[in-house]
């Protein structure tokens, strides 16, 4: 699987003032942050609820650890994924690219908080995310960081010429980096991993969709068994746009 290379560098172009110190951008860094406790108790007391006599409070400490597994099977292999929306994670992503979080904001059952550029001005020595693709080409890496370079100076004297950042902005990268916080039911985490975790993914999207399912699973192991790309647990979805590399498949549930 491609990664950005392990320390891009940012360049100013030649003739500014002042070189350019090689940079390293910061690594990706997901984090989780809250999630539900016992999240797996809850999605088996909310869907055990619909049926029955006693209350969710009562189903709390009634059900022993046997029916809750129970339970989730039915849940899991059944399909009634409505359960599944009463537990979520909220995850801290930061050292990524705007181009990766315009892809991640379109899965529209989850709540951001973003980064603003409008509000937050960028004076210091700015990060920038080099895909791998770029960072393996020596003369594309240079043109690569020359235009982020060159973009960034606009948009840096356009601040001093007392621009509004929210005007200034237009001037920036989708390889500038930026900061993220993520909220999602698990229904929609389970979504998210078969589309994003899947080879066929953007990498850096991908990177962060794997990232999240290591972090999520250990509380929630048996939902999460068979998550992520659908060749874990089948025939891969893509049709003819298959990367004929599946994954290896998950164990079935008990």
């Amino acid at each position: 699987m491609g990664r950005r290379g392990d320390s891009p560098l940012f360049v100013y172009p030649v003739g500014t003032q002042r070189p350019f110190a090689d940079l390293e951008s910061e690594p990706m860094d997901v984090r989780l942050l809250f999630s539900t406790p016992d999240p797996e108790r809850a999605v088996a007391v909310a869907a055990r609820v619909c049926y029955a006599p006693i209350g969710a409070a009562e189903l709390m400490e009634a059900m022993d650890d046997d029916a809750v597994r129970r339970v989730l099977r039915t849940i899991m292999t059944s399909g009634h994924f409505s359960a599944l929306e009463h537990a979520s994670f909220t995850f801290a992503i930061d050292g990524v690219s705007r181009a990766m979080t315009h892809q991640l904001v379109r899965h529209r059952l989850a709540s951001y908080n973003q980064q603003s550029q409008r509000y937050v001005s960028y004076t210091d020595d700015p990060r920038f995310i080099v895909p791998p693709d770029v960072d393996a080409n020596p003369a594309v890496r240079v043109a690569f960081l020359g235009a982020c370079a060159s973009a960034f100076l606009s948009y840096r004297e356009a601040i001093e010429a007392g621009v509004a950042a929210e005007d200034a902005r237009y001037l920036l990268p989708n390889a500038m980096e930026t900061k993220i916080v993520v909220t999602m039911n698990i229904r929609e985490m389970l979504h998210f991993f078969e589309l994003r975790c899947c080879k066929r993914a953007q990498w850096e999207i991908r990177d962060v969709a794997l990232r999240m399912l290591e972090l999520a699973s250990p509380s929630a192991p048996y939902i999460f068994s068979d998550a992520g790309a659908s060749c874990r647990r089948g025939p891969c979805r893509e049709g003819k746009m298959t990367c004929g590399d599946p994954y290896e498949r998950a164990l079935k549930r008990d």
